[in-house]
């Protein structure tokens, strides 16, 4: 009877040393997957919100100056909107570097040149209103919010 137990102690103890070794492993690579995922996530917002933000200076260029519209965006980080050439740009840092990047460069095309009243966006929701004034064809589109 005894060496029943002892057979099952060890069987036991066995047990406990390979979950202790499994998680050891696995913890470190479960904050990594983690850390990743939040990067990924906040990337597809701020492009998202980049490309709406070019949609409708786009489609506001379309309709020809005095037009105008209003869209609602969503900014994970606080970050700043800047204008490159035909291209509307935002830098996302990232928490683990991508490629030896860290930071990655989100950019949407643009038809027209534009101004950006505020160009910093903090974190959450803002209404942004793209707007073309109607005081001659060569004056920019103004983003603002």
């Amino acid at each position: 009877m005894e060496n029943k137990g002892q057979v099952s102690a060890e069987y036991l103890l066995t047990v406990v040393v390979i979950l202790i070794i499994l998680a050891s492993v696995s913890i470190p690579l479960v904050g990594k997957s983690v850390n990743d995922t939040m990067d990924i996530s906040k990337s597809a917002d701020v492009d998202n919100a980049v490309n709406s933000i070019a949609n409708a200076v786009n489609l506001v260029y379309a309709n020809g100056p005095g037009a105008k519209r209003t869209i609602s965006v969503y900014m994970p980080i606080t970050q700043t909107l800047t204008v490159n050439g035909g291209n509307l740009q935002m830098n996302v840092p990232l928490n683990t570097p991508l490629n030896g990047e860290s930071s990655k460069n989100i950019t949407a095309n643009i038809n027209y040149n534009v101004t950006i009243n505020n160009p910093t966006f903090s974190k959450g929701w803002h209404t942004v209103t793209v707007t073309w004034p109607t005081t001659g064809d060569h004056s920019p589109i103004t983003i603002s919010h």
